[in-house]
C-alpha cells in the first residue's frame, strides 16, 4: 500500500468531516447520554466508507444521477432537519433537568439507529463530501486509489469514535440543567442552518 497516498486520503477525509453538521452533532449528543454510542459510531463510519468507496470508483456514474437525485434529497433532507431540530428545541424548552444527561429518557436502539442513518443518507451534504469530492481527489492518485479510499475511511473510522467516546470528557459540564439546554437548543439551530442551505440550492 501506497502510505503516502493513505495519509493523503485520511487528512482529506478528516478535513470533510470535522466541522459540526446534523451527523456529528447527534453523535456528540449520543456519546454525552452515554447511549449506544458504539453502533452509532460504527453506523456512520460504515456509512461514510460505503459512500467514499463509492465515490471512489463510480464518481462518473453518480454524476450522472445527481441531476435526478438531488432535488428529492434536498427536499427530503431539508424536511427531515427541520423537523428533528424542532424536536431538538423542544426538549430544550419542557427539560427542567439533567436527566437526558444522565441517560434514563433516551430513545430505543432503533429509533435512534434510524435517526443517525437518516441523518446520514438523507443529508446531501454528505454525498457531495464523500462521494464528489473524495472521489475527485483520489483520481490525482491513478493506480493507488484503494490507498487513498482506506485513508479516508480510516480518517471516518478515527474521528467518529473519537467525537463519541470523547464526549464523555464534557459530561460534568452537561450535568448542569442549562448547558444540556443550550446544546439542544444549539443542536436545532444547526440543524435548522443546514436545512435552509439545502433549500437554498434549489
Amino acid at each position: 500500500m501506497d502510505l503516502t497516498t493513505y495519509f493523503t486520503g485520511m487528512t482529506a477525509g478528516l478535513s470533510l468531516i470535522v466541522a459540526i453538521g446534523a451527523q456529528n452533532a447527534f453523535i456528540l449528543r449520543q456519546g454525552l447520554r452515554r447511549q449506544y454510542v458504539f453502533a452509532v459510531c460504527l453506523a456512520c463510519a460504515l456509512s461514510d466508507a460505503v459512500l467514499i468507496v463509492l465515490g471512489v470508483t463510480s464518481l462518473a456514474q453518480v454524476v450522472a444521477l445527481m441531476p435526478v437525485l438531488d432535488p428529492v434529497m434536498r427536499y427530503g433532507g431539508a424536511a427531515f432537519l427541520l423537523w428533528y431540530g424542532a424536536r431538538s428545541l423542544f426538549s430544550a424548552v419542557r427539560s427542567a433537568g439533567a436527566l437526558d444527561v444522565a441517560g434514563g429518557a433516551g430513545a430505543g436502539f432503533g429509533r435512534t439507529m434510524a435517526m443517525c442513518l437518516a441523518l446520514t443518507w438523507l443529508n446531501p451534504h454528505v454525498y457531495l463530501d464523500t462521494v464528489i469530492l473524495l472521489g475527485s481527489i483520489s483520481t490525482r492518485f491513478a493506480g493507488h486509489q484503494a490507498a487513498f479510499a482506506a485513508g479516508a475511511a480510516t480518517g471516518s473510522f478515527l474521528f467518529f469514535f473519537t467525537l463519541g467516546y470523547g464526549a464523555a470528557w464534557l459530561r460534568p459540564i452537561f450535568a448542569r440543567p442549562a448547558a444540556w439546554r443550550i446544546l439542544e437548543t444549539v443542536i436545532a439551530f444547526v440543524m435548522w442552518l443546514i436545512a435552509f442551505r439545502l433549500l437554498e440550492g434549489m
